[in-house]
C-alpha cells in the first residue's frame, strides 16, 4: 500500500475484527503509555479469541511487572503486524530496519505522527495512546479485566506525569475515573512511577545535573546522561525516564534539553517546553517529533556537534517568539 489509509474509531474496530495473528509492536526505550497500549490490547484480543505476541527492542522494566507478567508472550506465527505509541518507525530502535514498509496498522496519539504504518488510527487530541486503547475496548466491544485496566490507568499517568501535564482533558479524567471501579491499586502505581528510585538513579541524578548548562539568558537548560554515568551507577536506560523532565521544575526555563548516550553511541533527545515554543516543531526540524509540549528525536555524531545542532533550532524559536532573545 502506498498511502496510509486514515482509520474512523469503527474502522479500527473493523480491521481488528476481520484480521488475526498479531505481532504488537511498543516503542524502544519503553514508557508506561506504549507498554500499557501493547499489553492492554493484546489482552483484550485474546479475550475475543485472537492470538498476539508482543515485540520491543529493549528490555522491558520490572517495575511495569503488575502488569505485563500477566500476559504469556508467547511466541506465533504471526500475520498483522500493529505498533503502538509510535509517530516514526526509527521509534522503534534496533527492530525498525526489520519492520520498515510492514507494519499494517498504527494505533497513535502524536499529532507528528509520520503515516508510516498502511492503516492509522490516530487521535491527537488524546493525551496517551491508552486513551485510543480505551475507546477500541468500549467500541470494538472487548471486555476489561482488572490487569488490562491497570495497564490502560498506567498509561494515562505517565504520559500525563500524573496528571498534571496540559495534555489532560476532562475525557482523561472521566476515563480514569471508570477505571477506578476496576480492582487495581492506582496510589500504588503513582508509587512506582513517580516515587521510587534506585540508589543507582539518585547517583545517577546527581551526576546528570553536574553537567547542567543554561543558554538563552536561561530559557534553555541541557543536560547530559552518557554510558558511562550509567555504568558507575549500575543503572541502565530505564533508570533515564523522568530525566526529561528534571528542567519542568526551574523557574525561567521554557526548553528543557536531555541528551542520554544510548548503547550505539547515538544520543536519544528529548525535549519538553512551555509557550510559547512547540517541541513538536523543534524536534521535527531534527528528524523526529512528538507533541506540543514534549518532543523528542535520534540524532548521532560528536556530543558537542549535536548540543550545538540542538540548540541551533532551539536558539531560531525563541528568535521567532521573542524579537531580540539574546543567545550564547
Amino acid at each position: 500500500m502506498s498511502k496510509t489509509v486514515e482509520l474512523t474509531l469503527k474502522g479500527v474496530c473493523d480491521f481488528l475484527k476481520e484480521h488475526d495473528d498479531y505481532l504488537i509492536l511498543c516503542h524502544a526505550t519503553p514508557d508506561g503509555d506504549t507498554l500499557g497500549s501493547g499489553y492492554a490490547l493484546a489482552m483484550g484480543l485474546n479475550s475475543i479469541g485472537k492470538k498476539c505476541m508482543l515485540k520491543c527492542a529493549d528490555a522491558i522494566p520490572s517495575k511495569y511487572s503488575y502488569f505485563t507478567c500477566h500476559f504469556e508472550n508467547k511466541a506465533i506465527d504471526y500475520k498483522t503486524v500493529i505498533a503502538v505509541d509510535t509517530a516514526d518507525i526509527v521509534l522503534l530502535g534496533s527492530i525498525s530496519k526489520d519492520f520498515d514498509g510492514k507494519v499494517d496498522l498504527c494505533i497513535d496519539h502524536h499529532i507528528s505522527n509520520t503515516h508510516f504504518a498502511d492503516y492509522l488510527y490516530l487521535d491527537s487530541g488524546a493525551a496517551a495512546a491508552c486513551e485510543c486503547i480505551y475507546d477500541i475496548f468500549a467500541a470494538l466491544p472487548m471486555a476489561l479485566s482488572d490487569i488490562s485496566a491497570s495497564a490502560i490507568y498506567t498509561g494515562l499517568s505517565t504520559d500525563t506525569g500524573s496528571f498534571k501535564y496540559s495534555n489532560v482533558t476532562a475525557k482523561t479524567h472521566r476515563i480514569a475515573a471508570e477505571l477506578y471501579s476496576y480492582n487495581f491499586e492506582p496510589a500504588e502505581i503513582s508509587r512506582l512511577m513517580f516515587d521510587t528510585k534506585s540508589r543507582g538513579r539518585i547517583e545517577l541524578e546527581r551526576m546528570v545535573l553536574d553537567t547542567a548548562e543554561f543558554h538563552f539568558d536561561g530559557k534553555c537548560m541541557l543536560l547530559n546522561a552518557t554510558n558511562a554515568m550509567k555504568e558507575a551507577t549500575g543503572c541502565n536506560d530505564s533508570d533515564l525516564e523522568g530525566v526529561a523532565v528534571i528542567s519542568r521544575s526551574v523557574e525561567g526555563v521554557l526548553a528543557g534539553v536531555s541528551l542520554k548516550e544510548k548503547d550505539d553511541g547515538s544520543y536519544k533527545v528529548s525535549l519538553r517546553t512551555y509557550p510559547p515554543l512547540n517541541a513538536s516543531e523543534i524536534c521535527k526540524e531534527l528528524g523526529g517529533g512528538g507533541h506540543k509540549n514534549a518532543a523528542g528525536c535520534i540524532l548521532s555524531g560528536d556530543i558537542e556537534e549535536i548540543k550545538k545542532q540542538v540548540l541551533s533550532v532551539i536558539k531560531k524559536a525563541l528568535e521567532e517568539s521573542y524579537a531580540g532573545t539574546s543567545a550564547d
